[in-house]
């Protein structure tokens, strides 16, 4: 199948987040069967076209991408435009959901059949931040969609909330293959890794938490990642005389990355809101046990046994579980089940539940006329064949 995939953030920009990972792992999957995709990403400093693991990544966009408003509006402007350039060598068009109104409508104007992918539904919470009815281009959007893929269950009932007629599959992240390589430590650190962005991601939650915590646990807070509220971020831990107790790792990757969250004791997702946790399910993997907030999409990951959730923005009772957490005895046993729940989410099987959804969109499409342009899908032919 000839895959054009809208999929906005490249993997390679730094401080890009688990949606452009599972982009290129799903995708460099599909690729080893026989589909050739190409993903249109934004520019960023640095950026340039390749090919990586067989996915053709071509930055769109004006000038350098330097900033979060210029990638996110040369993105925009550029996308219909190139889309139509490569009509002519797609069958099916992957549009990703995308900050911060999720979904640019895309199948009133690709011209070919189109199904989204949706790890974040926010524009409720993106409208209370730039004031702005952002709610309502999503609402709007979604419902030109046929067909979605969520991330999560509690994305899927969210998304038929908003289009009762959507067909829609749940297809979850998977594990980061490198996270099974090293075997797990429990460490004397408590780690954060992410995007560094406040009220998503809930870092003054965090810090908050951590001011009551750090003084009954001996190791430090780790904090790894980058993103718009790193100042803040610095700041905020200096103000809260947290500097001898908190360690800013940077922007980790590949090996740096799966030390650092294999040594750990605990990971901690203090987010407000997310699309599936992939961190939590990393770690889960290496055999850190997590504690987050109670909150959609986490619950899912993180059943009894192998982590634990706290009543959604209680920093007290978030602070104290922490504590708990660290000093539990048998801790070993936690790690051990979260790792075997953590097997369940294997890319390759994620891949393969994927490209069935795209067959399937590709006969839908087929039984409501014939492809635009005429004829039948050279994968559904050879499918059939």
């Amino acid at each position: 199948m000839r895959v054009l995939h809208l999929g906005f953030e490249d993997p390679c920009m730094p401080g890009a987040g688990g949606g452009s990972v599972r982009t290129h792992e799903i995708n460099r999957r599909l690729v080893a069967g026989g589909f050739r995709v190409t993903v249109l990403t934004t520019r960023y400093p640095g950026w340039e076209e390749r090919v990586q693991d067989g996915v053709h990544y071509i930055p769109i966009g004006v000038g350098r991408g330097s900033n979060r408003l210029t990638r996110l509006a040369g993105y925009v402007m550029r996308l219909p435009f190139e889309v139509r350039r490569r009509r002519s060598t797609t069958e099916l068009v992957v549009e990703d959901f995308f900050a911060p109104f999720s979904t640019m409508a895309a199948p009133l104007w690709t011209g070919r059949p189109t199904i989204g992918i949706v790890q974040w539904l926010h524009a409720t919470e993106k409208a209370r931040q730039y004031r702005l009815p952002l709610h309502w281009i999503e609402r709007l959007g979604v419902r030109t969609h046929h067909r979605l893929i969520s991330v999560s269950q509690g994305i899927g009932e969210r998304l038929k909330e908003l289009n009762a007629n959507l067909h829609v599959d749940v297809i979850g992240n998977g594990v980061d293959p490198g996270m099974w390589e090293i075997g797990p430590k429990l460490g004397n650190d408590v780690l954060f890794i992410g995007r560094l962005e406040r009220g998503h991601k809930g870092l003054d939650l965090l810090l908050e938490a951590w001011t009551q915590a750090s003084t009954r646990i001996s190791g430090k807070l780790l904090i790894a990642g980058t993103g718009p509220d790193e100042d803040w971020l610095h700041g905020a831990i200096q103000d809260a005389g947290l500097a001898d107790r908190v360690q800013m790792l940077g922007w980790l990757s590949g090996a740096r990355k799966f030390r650092a969250i294999s040594e750990a004791r605990l990971l901690v997702v203090p987010s407000r809101h997310e699309t599936f946790g992939l961190v939590a399910i990393d770690a889960l993997a290496a055999g850190t046990p997590v504690v987050a907030f109670d909150i959609p999409c986490l619950r899912e990951i993180i059943p009894p046994g192998v982590g634990w959730v706290v009543k959604a923005f209680d920093v007290k009772e978030f602070a104290d579980q922490v504590v708990r957490s660290y000093a539990l005895e048998g801790l070993e046993q936690v790690a051990a089940q979260g790792r075997k729940f953590a097997a369940g989410y294997s890319w390759d099987a994620l891949a393969k539940l994927q490209a069935q959804a795209y067959a399937a969109a590709l006969r839908a499409h087929r039984t409501q006329g014939s492809l635009p342009g005429g004829g039948k899908s050279l994968f559904l032919k050879e499918l059939e064949g």
